[in-house]
């Protein structure tokens, strides 16, 4: 095979005022053609500059200290930056985490698809408009023609990202570095894009460099992978040989805290202790060693080098053998937790919401700003949440999940229907009973750091609401501050850091603290652990349930991630363009789904089985979702569907019952209502 990528020995270091980060140290890395090498390991651990490097783009203070990047021989480190603007782009491309913010908003779709192609090509503007014509199509952008004078904030998540995917093929790149392609897209989304990348590959012959944390999206995609932490490769060979013969202890340990679709979710995950080392002073020896079960003494003494054969190495003293972690391995390397129940199915339910609806109004005109159309959010949505439980929700982005939590804990009125908590409908009270009512619903948000206001402490954080309450002293609120850094596992003197000061796992700590300060009965968690990679999600996931089992309260949880919500949830929603669908227990739902749209979001879930990952058929559910303002007639999911039929369109399908607590609303169901069996076997036994 033709070698394209040949990373030998790199280093590179980002200068910050008073430090400097060793973000990358001495990493080899190699790709041939038409390969596909997953780069996985956990946020912070130089995969990203990593990529960057590659494309000479590091950020301000950053710097290659060392090594070599040869690309078909040529070594791109040391080049002038007039060379890597004709190799930028042209010979390497790169896919950007996040679309949002990688394209220009102030440019229209077609401009930024035709740019490089006159940049590096030459190319005449007919040309280039001809090009990027080609490239949107070939990307699966739906009326590539009409979409070019369209700009960004006009395209859902999935459209952007492929917009993305088309600028970066416009010039043909050797090579395709891929980082972080699809985390913020939900599951559907998510398995078009992997597919899509899949073809293109095969097609142009490119060489992928597919940077991930999820374990799931390489074991499908990728032929080779390398696993790095803090700065440092720690193993490398075939994708099978890393599921199936891992050899790092790290390796094994990421793996072991993916939330599986057979997990005991009465059990705690598996997670890694402890969080990655700080680069801008690493520790002496092994660098996981502080987070290791297996570590020894000479783990502190010296850094472990790559060793193996051509297809295997790992850099550790003390490998691990046979495989990933068994079920009794883990609950002798950890503490083991388990969780309680849900509430009885006959006690009247905590949060009940009747016929809930919410539209926001579409308007036009830049002065007058006249209503012409409105979207339907949610659309008559019911369910029960029962003392003790977690409720999860589930669904693609834009189905109105996030809608309707902030509605259920009051930041968003409803146009109609009810929020009852405890049998008090909120939206009935006013003055001083609704914000004695409302303390007992609270919210964790998608982004902590965002909904963190900058400026202030964690302790004026948590004080906030308690002080509005009027409850307790000063001195009593600061001692309940210090008792939620305890529950949610942070030190007090974390009260006087800002939020800009802590990871993206311990923010999400501070965030559910922060829901925690007033006691509520139910928390409405909105996409809580979705931005977290693998090892802090398993801890973060922990946490909710073990707090949640102290305090006695219930949980909404709103995901797309369907693993997640089947580990987390008693009983599972699941919403599509406004509407619930189908309602059933975790075990009932995935064992036996009556909606087509509930089967296609299972099958689109990324396994970290490489077999099983690559066994898959269909990429799930295809096409995009339709618009939300003139949703389809009859079943909204017909026009997705494969079961749909002439009766779809014409009527909307009620709920109806496929067992006990599971309900369904479709004309053509994957298997047979109770009422259909009773009444068959009525008449066989007649």
């Amino acid at each position: 095979m033709t070698r394209v990528l040949d990373i030998k020995d790199l280093s590179t270091h980002i200068r910050l005022s008073k430090s400097t980060v060793q973000a990358v140290g001495n990493v080899d890395l190699y790709i041939d053609e038409g390969e596909t090498l997953g780069l996985v390991g956990e946020s912070g651990c130089g995969k990203s500059i990593t990529g960057l490097s590659i494309m000479g783009l590091l950020p301000p203070g950053g710097s290659i200290v060392g090594g070599s990047i040869l690309l078909e021989g040529r070594d791109l480190v040391g080049l002038p930056e007039e060379e890597m603007r004709k190799i930028r782009g042209n010979d390497v491309a790169m896919i950007f985490q996040d679309s949002s913010s990688s394209l220009n908003p102030t440019k229209n779709i077609g401009d930024q698809v035709m740019e490089p192609v006159m940049l590096h090509r030459g190319a005449s503007k007919k040309e280039a408009y001809d090009r990027a014509i080609e490239v949107l199509e070939l990307v699966g952008i739906p009326q590539a023609k009409e979409r070019m004078e369209d700009y960004p904030h006009q395209l859902s998540g999935g459209l952007r990202q492929r917009v993305m995917i088309a600028i970066a093929l416009t010039c043909d790149p050797k090579v395709l570095i891929a980082d972080e392609p699809t985390t913020a897209l939900d599951v559907t989304i998510q398995a078009q894009i992997l597919r899509l990348l899949d073809d293109l590959k095969s097609k142009f012959g490119m060489s992928i460099l597919l940077v991930t944390h999820d374990m799931g999206v390489v074991a499908g995609r990728a032929d080779r992978v390398n696993v790095m932490y803090a700065g440092r490769m720690v193993e490398a060979t075939t994708t099978e040989r890393l599921f199936d013969e891992m050899r790092h202890p790290y390796t094994q340990a990421l793996l072991a805290s993916i939330p599986k679709m057979d997990q005991d979710n009465s059990r705690a995950l598996f997670s890694i202790p402890g969080l990655p080392p700080d680069l801008t002073h690493p520790p002496q020896g092994c660098r996981f060693r502080a987070r290791c079960a297996y570590a020894q003494d000479d783990c502190a003494e010296s850094e472990p080098k790559l060793v193996g054969d051509s297809l295997h190495v790992a850099a550790c003293f003390h490998p691990v053998v046979g495989g990933p972690l068994r079920e009794d391995q883990m609950l002798t390397l950890k503490h083991a937790a388990s969780y309680h129940g849900v509430g009885s199915s006959d006690e009247e339910p905590l949060l009940k919401v009747v016929d809930l609806k919410k539209e926001f109004p579409v308007t036009s005109g830049a002065i007058l700003r006249r209503k012409v159309g409105s979207v339907h959010a949610v659309s008559g949505v019911s369910l029960e949440v029962r003392r003790g439980e977690i409720f999860g929700l589930v669904g693609e982005s834009g189905c109105g999940k996030s809608t309707l939590g902030r509605v259920i804990v009051g930041l968003e009125r409803p146009d109609s229907g009810q929020v009852l908590l405890d049998g008090q409908d909120v939206y009935a009270k006013r003055g001083k009973e609704l914000v004695k009512l409302r303390k007992n619903l609270q919210m964790m948000f998608q982004d902590p750091y965002g909904s963190l206001d900058p400026r202030m402490r964690v302790a004026s954080i948590l004080r906030e609401p308690l002080a509005i309450h009027k409850i307790g002293t000063r001195k009593e609120q600061e001692q309940r501050s210090i008792e939620l850094m305890g529950e949610v596992g942070l030190p007090k003197t974390a009260l006087e850091r800002f939020a800009h000061e802590f990871s993206g796992g311990q923010r999400q700590r501070i965030g559910l603290a922060r829901a925690l300060t007033l006691n509520p009965k139910v928390i409405v968690a909105d996409e809580p652990v979705s931005a977290l990679d693998v090892s802090i999600r398993s801890q973060v996931l922990n946490l909710m349930k073990r707090l949640q089992g102290v305090h006695d309260m219930a949980y909404l949880v709103i995901s797309h991630d369907l693993a997640v919500v089947k580990y987390l949830a008693d009983r599972i929603g699941v919403m599509y363009l406004g509407k619930i669908v189908e309602v059933a227990s975790g075990e009932d739902l995935y064992a036996n789904p009556a909606h087509p749209y509930t089967d296609g979001l299972i099958k689109t879930i990324p396994l970290p089985d490489p077999r099983g990952e690559r066994s898959k058929k269909d990429v799930g559910i295809k096409g995009e979702l339709p618009s939300p303002i003139h949703p389809p007639s009859g079943c909204r999911f017909r026009t997705r569907c494969p079961r749909a039929q002439e009766l779809c369109a014409q009527e909307e399908p009620v709920m109806r019952d496929f067992g006990v607590g599971h309900t369904a609303a479709c004309h053509f169901p994957l298997i047979e209502p109770v009422q259909l069996l009773a009444s068959k076997g009525s008449t066989q036994s007649s």
